[in-house]
């Protein structure tokens, strides 16, 4: 049966019907739109919420001194990089006395990664990320005046350094305890060493006064502090003497934090070279440490980006270019931070990898809300489906009404109250309060419905009008 056609024969005035069985849904449809609208909404802003905070760049702290030290601008140009490039992961230097400060800044939790020196006390919550280069040690003294063919009296060994002055190059103090380490290797007691801190700037004044007997520089190979200091040490007209470290090997078994090395000839340039030959020495690590508890996908993204970065930096410093990568054996020094370790053996995981959990769940998580607002929403159309039963009752009601009915009027607003039961049930199969099995029995009850109004109204069509019914005329007493 065509339902429009029962939509179309609905009347102008419809005839009153009982407010028990007969409510419209709008109020219900209205309130179950916004509730969808709101759920929808939230459900978008979750998901909005939750990519920025996955894609958000995270800012690492990183403490690092002291104020104009290598490390310092090395550490600020890469920073830079990082923020030009626009990487995930950003850099926030932390400026301090030293790496000493910058350890303790690391432990007390107030920076995410720090530069420390590796022959320093390492926190124990420190993780390896980087060696932002190796350091070497140089001694040397004073040798004889330029243009003397006979050597001037002077320190030419490191035994002979008991009772004498050393000049220690550098702000930091730690390179008094490296001078330590080397003079105990070598049985001279410590106590009887003096040891003076200068700057570059003094070395040519403590030369020409014979302030110090010898000096003591800690650095990179290309470090421009150390050439400077042989450099004033020779325009003080005395060619610097370096004193090898032949022991450096066992100095190194001694203490795993030092290693064995050797200066190749020619390594601080001059004329002459310098060293002449190849000195052996020893070297110690500047890291780049993590505070353990750093999410190791930010690690290793910070890892990914610092090499790729050094490729552009090492134009404008060069000291750069001794980046490397950290230790991951088992018995490292200090223990490598696991997104390291990841980026370095080729174990990175991917996006999918990472967030596959967090996916899935999400998954999961979306299916069920999906149930429970389905859920939600049948129970929000109960009061719909309720009235939809009691209006197709009354329907039914009527078509057995319908065939009794004795009164052409009362079949009039008997239809016109169908046409309202049929666009309110065409508003709830809309709404999804009901399905189309429903609709269509809605559809046949309407059918019989109106075939038997048809019919009786034929009925009461075809049947005569009553004669009226005359008085009766009093009867004669």
């Amino acid at each position: 049966m065509d339902l429009k056609r029962f939509f179309a024969r609905s009347t102008d005035e419809p005839a009153p019907v009982d407010p028990l069985l007969h409510s419209t849904p709008r109020p219900v449809r209205r309130r179950t739109s916004l509730i969808s609208l709101a759920a929808i909404l939230a459900l978008v802003g979750a998901l909005s919420a939750a990519y920025y905070f996955a894609m958000r760049p995270a800012t690492l702290k990183i403490a690092v001194g002291p104020q104009a030290g290598d490390d310092l601008r090395l550490i600020q140009a890469l920073a830079q990089v990082f923020s030009r490039e626009r990487n995930i992961v950003r850099m926030r230097p932390i400026v301090t006395d030293g790496p000493l400060a910058s350890a303790a800044a690391l432990k007390s939790g107030a920076t995410d990664l720090a530069v420390i020196r590796g022959d320093l006390p390492v926190p124990r919550n420190a993780r390896s990320v980087a060696v932002l280069h190796k350091n070497v040690a140089v001694l040397w003294a004073p040798g004889k005046p330029a243009g003397k063919r006979k050597k001037a009296a002077g320190v030419s060994a490191i035994t002979q350094l008991l009772g004498k002055r050393v000049g220690v190059i550098g702000r930091t103090e730690a390179n008094a305890g490296l001078l330590r380490v080397i003079l105990q290797q070598y049985g001279v007691d410590p106590a009887k060493v003096e040891s003076v801190q200068l700057a570059v700037a003094d070395v040519a004044d403590a030369v020409k006064n014979s302030k110090v007997d010898a000096f003591l520089a800690a650095g990179p190979l290309n470090s421009k502090v150390i050439s400077e200091a042989l450099a004033a040490t020779a325009h003080s007209g005395k060619e610097p003497v370096f004193l090898g470290i032949d022991s450096s090997e066992a100095l190194a078994a001694n203490h795993p934090s030092y290693e064995s090395a050797s200066i190749p000839a020619g390594a601080f340039g001059g004329a002459p070279a310098r060293p002449d030959n190849d000195v052996k020495t020893i070297s110690f690590s500047h890291y780049i440490v993590a505070r353990e508890g750093v999410s190791d996908a930010s690690i290793a993204s910070f890892t990914e980006q610092l090499f790729t970065a050094r490729q552009t930096v090492m134009t404008e410093n060069p000291l750069a270019a001794r980046i490397e990568t950290p230790d991951t054996d088992k018995d490292a020094v200090i223990p490598v931070q696991a997104g390291a370790a990841a980026y370095v053996d080729g174990e990175e995981r991917s996006f999918l990898d990472r967030y596959s959990d967090l996916i899935w769940f999400s998954l999961m998580g979306l299916s069920a809300t999906g149930s429970l607002g389905a859920w939600f929403a049948s129970y929000l159309r109960k009061d719909e489906r309720n009235t939809n039963i009691s209006q197709r009752d009354r329907l039914l009601d009527m078509l057995a009404a319908a065939r009794r009915c004795d009164a052409p009027d009362e079949l009039d607003a008997m239809q016109t109250e169908a046409d309202s039961i049929l666009r309110d049930a065409l508003n709830c199969y809309e709404n999804g309060a009901i399905d189309s099995a429903a609709l269509t029995a809605f559809s046949i009850a309407l059918e019989q419905f109106h075939n038997a109004v048809v019919d009786r109204k034929m009925l009461l069509a075809a049947i005569p009008p009553a004669p009226p019914v005359r008085p009766a005329r009093p009867q004669a007493v």
